[in-house]
């Protein structure tokens, strides 16, 4: 092209300018162009807006890995290494000109410099500091200067939970990209990702959720200085060094602007400073930035591009040739350099670059990008075999090529190792796309674009799993926006809470129950936004359980809670009495005063009458028994034992017979009422004794009607007698039980021993081994009826006699009783004083 150069005209300036916009209707009002981008995003990015004008068989899109070339292309958008010099247009230009400075890309820039031209115009864009350099080397050049559209103003340093939303955090490496996004997930609610190993697909997905504003924060490695336009208002740099891929370095002032200047759209001002632990940036950057004055470009890099294919060591000698002039300068040694310098030392690849074509297939398939960057031979080793298969089979086998890509094509595992598999597959997309190495070039793009694009998305997927809470994100837009003000909520018949469409927990009773999955900042959000949502809810729940009927509340045995549709509201607590409970209403950050008390009136009204059905002849006995002051002594007794009164004095016999018309029993070891021993009045009877002991759970209890059972282990010292149970050695026996039982056995022995019953085991249902022990602990002994004379029980002598012992056991040695159980007379004991007939104790 460099015989074709007539118009050549540079735009120049900062960010925000114009330059991009100006280059693309330039273009499109020839009849043919070609533009050079310095990443394949942009061109895929400026290639979709040229279709959305010309159509798609007008425009052509040509990248390392992507060639979409129709056969009328006009118009085409390309990645500035991939541009075809070889075809002639109107309109040619490159943008960001100046990276003919940067040490490994640079002379790729600066060849299209010196010979990229269009056969009428020719552009370059870029910045103001290329200007003495390139009117040196292209003396025809026309430079314009264009200046920003908007300002841009330091702002200093902030820290990442001050930054204003539509921020844009930059940051170096992979490392600190991840560590500032999660950062800014957990007190902000998330934010978009965006790197340069991301691919065209990925990147726009990323940042279609910061366009689209499903979070406010953009985090991002250099890769946005480049000519990506969005909605930023605030760029904050997480450091001002960086590693340049041979040593860390600090930002220049132009760079610092270059990325800066991605705040402040069109007419719209921007801003930028430090975040983090990036310390404030130093006056001089900030005073260039600000006025757009930077020292200018003092060299370009340059590599020859008139290349010798008479021999491999000639070819050498002509990549290495010195520059022409002065200020052109040798770049770093690039890795197309270092790989034909790799096989140029092996003598089978001597050996097949024979001839001048050989020879320049091997220069390019070293060529073939290293987007891997794995330090070893591994992509030397590709490039050899790919020269290798085409020198000697005229193009790479299919079923090699097919299991390469295959090998890639699997969309699990995290971030780092998608991102892995995409440098990989951008590789095969590239040898893909020259259809001189492979057969069907269309089939094995297609097939590499559907790898590209299944990790693209599960790179996405991960991204945002890992970095946007899209709940939070929006709820903080929302909670921002309408303070003071309320916010769209619901509670659903399950009671979740639902805040502006998000879920952010249940509530029960009037307790909130964050979302499990939120935490730290997150739950203290969720928090803050139930605060909002549930005022109307807590106050309109308070008049629902005023007006419930006594059905719809119950016990929480497990937590001696009291409950509301079946969520505890209330914690039980010792009342005024023995026989009383009292309704602590539980801790509710949504429940004022007014409302507590108001709850709690209506739990202890159920309270009350729940304690009155249950203990109703308790409390009916001690009403009547306030009329004989005879009485009402012994039944305060009996209402504070809960309704069982062990070791009482004798009754005397008048005082027996008003007992027994208030339905208490005087037994021979307890005074008790047989009714409170029933199934609803031994759990209430239960519930109150385990309040007044401060327990944290009710005991297990005993099911309905049964008569004895083995002392449970959850069972605190005095429950079981407390209960009505009576200690019968290895057993509890029922008190009531235990008295009618006994009381029989009694009578049956007062003139002497007696036969044993033989339906005794069942009657007191315990195990036949188990007789003798539970006999003694209640007062009896059984003896053999070895020895008896004949007749003396009938003509079939029992086997075991039954009788009384003579002596009171002193109490209880079980450790299921109390100091007062302990002190008073054991069962046994008041069973045993019945006696009509002493007997010789064994």
């Amino acid at each position: 092209m460099a015989g074709f150069a007539h118009r050549v005209r540079a735009i120049l300036g900062p960010t925000n300018t114009g330059k991009t916009h100006l280059a693309i209707e330039r273009m499109l009002a020839h009849a043919s162009g070609m533009i050079g981008f310095p990443l394949r995003l942009l061109a895929r990015e400026n290639y979709d807006r040229m279709v959305a004008r010309k159509g798609a068989r007008n425009v052509a899109l040509i990248t390392g890995e992507e060639k979409i070339v129709p056969p009328g292309a006009r118009w085409f958008s390309c990645t500035t290494e991939a541009m075809p010099l070889d075809h002639a247009a109107e309109f040619v230009a490159v943008d960001e000109i100046q990276l003919c400075a940067d040490p490994d890309r640079g002379h790729v820039f600066t060849d299209r410099l010196l010979h990229a031209r269009g056969l009428v115009e020719t552009m370059f864009l870029g910045a103001e500091t290329i200007r003495p350099l390139l009117q040196r080397m292209v003396p025809d050049a026309v430079a314009e200067t264009r200046p920003r559209l908007s300002r841009l103003t330091y702002t200093g340093p902030a820290k990442l939970t001050r930054l204003p939303p539509r921020s844009a955090v930059v940051a170096f490496s992979a490392g600190e990209v991840y560590a500032i996004a999660e950062a800014i997930r957990r007190r902000r609610g998330g934010c978009a990702v965006v790197m340069g190993r991301l691919s065209p697909r990925t990147r726009n997905a990323q940042v279609a959720l910061y366009q689209e504003k499903e979070v406010d924060f953009l985090v991002a490695t250099d890769a946005i200085g480049m000519g990506l336009n969005m909605d930023v208002d605030h760029v904050a740099f997480a450091s001002l060094t960086k590693f340049d891929g041979h040593r860390p370095r600090r930002l220049t002032a132009a760079e610092v602007a270059q990325i800066g200047g991605r705040a402040g759209r069109g007419m719209r001002d921007g801003t930028f400073g430090t975040t983090a632990e990036c310390p404030p940036m130093p006056d001089d950057i900030v005073g260039a930035v600000e006025s757009h004055s930077f020292d200018r470009l003092t060299q370009l890099c340059w590599r020859n591009s008139d290349l010798d294919f008479s021999g491999i060591d000639s070819l050498l000698d002509s990549l290495n040739a010195p520059p022409p002039m002065p200020g052109l300068v040798r770049g770093n040694e690039s890795s197309d350099l270092e790989t034909l310098v790799a096989l140029a030392r092996e003598a089978e690849i001597r050996g097949l670059a024979s001839n001048r074509s050989r020879l320049r297939l091997l220069w390019e398939t070293c060529q073939i990008p290293d987007f891997r960057k794995l330090a070893d031979d591994t992509h030397t080793r590709l490039c050899a075999r790919v020269f290798i298969h085409v020198v000697r089979d005229g193009r790479l086998p299919a079923d090699w090529l097919d299991g390469q890509i295959a090998a890639l094509s699997r969309s699990d595992g995290d971030i780092d190792t998608l991102m892995q598999r995409l440098a990989g597959v951008r590789i095969w997309s590239y040898v893909a796309a020259r259809a001189d190495w492979v057969g069907d070039s269309a089939h094995w793009q297609g097939r590499a674009r559907e790898v590209e694009d299944l990790l693209s998305d599960a790179l996405h997927e991960r991204l945002t799993a890992r970095f946007v809470d899209r709940r939070a994100a929006h709820l903080i837009r929302r909670l921002d926006a309408t303070e003071g003000t309320e916010l769209l909520s619901a509670v659903t018949r399950r009671g979740e809470v639902v805040v502006e469409g998000h879920s952010v927990g249940h509530v029960g009773g009037f307790s909130f129950f964050p979302d499990p999955r939120a935490k730290g900042d997150e739950r203290k959000l969720v928090l803050r936004a139930a605060r909002r949502a549930l005022g109307k809810e807590i106050a309109r729940r308070v008049g629902v359980l005023e007006a419930a009927p006594d059905e719809a509340f119950g016990f929480a045995d497990e937590t001696l809670s009291l409950t509301w549709d079946d969520v505890p509201v209330a914690r039980l607590g010792p009342g005024a009495n023995a026989l009383g409970l009292r309704a602590d209403v539980l801790h509710s950050d949504f429940l004022d005063g007014p409302q507590r008390e108001r709850v709690r009136v209506r739990l202890q009204q159920f309270l009350d009458a729940q304690v009155g059905r249950a203990l109703a002849p308790l409390l009916e006995a001690g009403a009547a028994s306030e009329r004989s002051p005879a009485l009402r002594g012994l039944m305060h007794r009996l209402k504070e034992g809960l309704g069982v009164l062990w070791g009482e004095p004798p009754v005397p016999g008048a005082l027996r017979a008003s007992l027994k018309a208030l339905n208490v029993r005087v037994g021979t070891a307890a005074v008790f009422m047989p009714e409170l021993l029933k199934p609803r009045a031994f759990v209430m009877r239960a519930r109150l004794w385990a309040v007044r002991h401060r327990l944290p759970a009710l005991p297990s209890l005993p099911p309905g009607g049964a008569v004895s059972l083995t002392p449970p282990a959850d069972w605190p010292p005095g429950f079981a007698q407390a209960m009505g149970w009576a200690e019968a050695g290895p057993v509890l026996i029922r008190l009531d039980i235990a008295e009618r039982i006994g009381a029989g056995l009694a009578w049956s022995t007062r003139r002497g021993p007696a036969p044993l019953p033989p339906d005794l085991a069942s009657r007191f249902s315990v195990r036949g081994e188990q007789l003798p022990a539970v006999l003694r602990a209640l007062g009896f002994r059984v003896l053999p009826a070895a020895g008896l004379a004949a007749g003396q029980y009938g003509p079939a002598p029992p086997a075991m006699l039954l009788a009384l012992r003579r002596r009171r056991p002193a109490g209880p040695s079980s450790s299921h009783g109390s100091e007062r159980d302990r002190a008073a007379p054991a069962p046994g004991g008041a069973f045993a004083a019945l006696a009509a007939l002493r007997v010789r104790a064994g």
